[in-house]
């Protein structure tokens, strides 16, 4: 049992003060070698298969998940089953990256012949750039560490953060370089909150028809805001004959109408609307509206054709609603 002066807060502090180090010495690292292995890999007309024993196991799953979702297609293999039999799913087209802090795992390096058999190019990441892996590898990364945040430095820590780290730096790497945009990303993650926010277009979260707010330019100011609270989305668009937006009037406008002493019986809503107001479209992503919305403190917003005719409305209730922000 700790004694009741164990300071846990000072401990944790120490790890993390360790393992930043350990990541700040890795910049220096960043060198023609990740050149190198950035430019293998997306010359790969396969996939790019991830091996690691252990925690580097665990880490290369993270990785190879990593590369998967940001547009290079990418799979964990356990070096161990690779020996009895899961060496049939790599092919002569992919290329493996390789994880191993000793550079010596017996389960890895036993694997390293039959690779170069085939020729498949092999990428290692190591903490010993003398190691077995590290010189029979096409490429090697230097994830090497002083030291383990483990006070014995024994149990993997700083080692597998840095070989983590190193692990995005290549994907992202690749991302940019292939242009992967953020509707790709949300391409590969369709479920949950992220793919709504990435994939939702205007068109599926605009009101339509007659759910949106509109009044004829030559009504009254009384008759938009019972429009107003008849459809809900504090505001209204004001249209001509032929339905094009001339303006929108809001709860904001309402109020400056007031402050003006403006007879809303009888005064014509044209007279008062916000004219030039700001409009999106249809096929626009959701999330890109937002930030729109927030830099002109913009609670709704209309939609509109090519031809500037009224197609949508809506808020940012809706937003809320379909998981956009």
């Amino acid at each position: 049992m700790p004694s009741d002066n164990t300071d846990f807060q000072k401990l944790g502090r120490a790890v993390i003060t360790t393992e930043l180090a350990e990541i700040t010495a890795l910049q220096t690292r960043i060198d023609k070698s990740f050149d190198e292995a950035c430019e293998l890999l997306l010359s790969c007309k396969g996939r790019i298969v991830v091996t690691g024993m252990g925690k580097s196991g665990h880490i290369g799953g993270k990785i190879a998940a990593t590369l998967a979702s940001t547009g290079s297609p990418a799979f964990f293999v356990h070096p161990g089953e690779a020996s009895h039999g899961d060496l049939g799913m790599i092919t002569k087209n992919d290329i493996v990256i390789a994880l191993s802090n000793s550079g010596n795992t017996a389960e890895i390096t036993t694997i390293i012949p039959i690779l170069k058999r085939f020729g498949v190019p092999l990428i290692s990441m190591t903490g010993d750039k003398n190691s077995t892996l590290a010189k029979e590898a096409n490429i090697n990364l230097d994830v090497s560490v002083r030291k383990e945040a483990c006070p014995h430095d024994l149990a993997p820590t700083s080692s597998t953060t840095v070989a983590l780290v190193m692990g995005d730096a290549l994907a992202v790497a690749l991302l940019q370089a292939r242009g992967f945009t953020a509707e790709d990303f949300a391409l590969s993650h369709p479920g949950g909150s992220l793919g709504r926010r990435l994939l939702l277009h205007v068109s599926d979260i605009m009101h339509k028809d007659d759910r949106i707010p509109k009044v004829h330019e030559t009504a009254t100011v009384s008759a938009a805001l019972l429009e107003m609270s008849k459809k809900g989305l504090g505001m209204t668009a004001i249209i001509d004959d032929d339905e094009h937006v001339l303006g929108v009037y809001t709860d904001g406008d309402l109020r400056r109408s007031l402050d003006k002493n403006i007879d809303v019986r009888n005064s014509a809503i044209r007279d008062v609307m916000t004219k030039n107001c700001r409009t999106t479209k249809a096929g626009e992503l959701a999330a890109s509206v937002v930030k729109m919305m927030e830099d002109f403190g913009i609670n709704g917003l209309l939609v509109t054709d090519d031809d500037n005719r009224l197609i949508g409305a809506f808020n940012m209730h809706d937003l809320l609603r379909a998981g956009i922000v």
